[in-house]
């Protein structure tokens, strides 16, 4: 028989989270402060992914999981789905200068499959015209963080409350439009230009696990799944205890 979750967690027994799409583990991470034990799936090696990892096709993974019952350990999926196709450099800069090629969206079949999960779950994007819902706006300035990295979260099957967003307390360092200006803030992707270095980005992100930039440069500061996180666990014991 199964145990009512609060005689779990006595036992220290965690909710189990599956991280697709997972990258170096950002999200992965603060899931794990807030309490989950995470799984992560990705196409590429992860080799310093900080918890248990399944190489492989996220979709593919996924769809396996509901079909044989699998996916019924999982309390909460998070997904973070390749952004190329809609975040602000590819429809903004790229695009009026005709760099790069076409991208394929993967929002759209992720949370079909996410739906057929029946689990609640988050889809991660950054700021550009992916399409999904914008329940959750985050910023590095929430947590006092040295990035700013704005993203964007649906919530599927859950909510919570938007936070306020701060004023910041400055630029982020570097040149734009052949102007330096410095700030209390790195820029951490691309190199050159007064962009971040590789400790700068591990200090300012709070990832310590991984040295590698392109790692670095396409993952999320943990103290924002942390949020989230507590957050889902919080309107979850809310709701058991009403």
């Amino acid at each position: 028989m199964t145990q009512p979750t609060h005689i779990r967690r006595a036992l220290g027994h965690r909710p189990r989270l599956l991280d697709l799409f997972s990258c170096a583990g950002g999200a992965a991470m603060g899931y794990h402060r807030a309490g989950f034990a995470v799984d992560g799936v990705d196409i590429a090696a992860r080799p310093r992914y900080p918890f248990p990892y399944h190489q492989g096709d996220a979709l593919e993974r996924l769809a396996a999981l509901i079909t044989s019952g699998g996916i019924e350990r999982y309390a909460f999926v998070h997904a973070s789905p390749p952004c190329q196709a809609g975040c602000a450099l590819t429809v903004g800069t790229n695009a009026s200068q005709g760099w790069g090629g076409t991208h394929t969206d993967l929002v759209a079949p992720t949370r079909e499959l996410l739906d057929a999960t029946g689990l609640p779950y988050v889809i991660e994007q950054p700021n550009g015209r992916a399409a999904i819902r914008k329940d959750l706006s985050l910023c590095g300035e929430m947590f006092r963080l040295g990035v700013l990295r704005h993203r964007n979260f649906e919530l599927g099957r859950w909510t919570v409350a938007r936070p306020a967003h701060p004023k910041h307390r400055g630029y982020v360092r570097g040149y734009r439009h052949g102007v330096y200006r410095d700030g209390p803030y790195v820029a951490p992707y691309g190199s050159g230009g007064g962009k971040a270095t590789v400790p700068e980005m591990q200090h300012a992100m709070g990832i310590t696990w991984t040295d590698v930039r392109e790692e670095l440069t396409e993952a999320i500061p943990p103290a924002y799944t942390e949020w989230i996180g507590r957050a889902f666990l919080a309107s979850r014991a809310a709701g058991v205890a009403a």
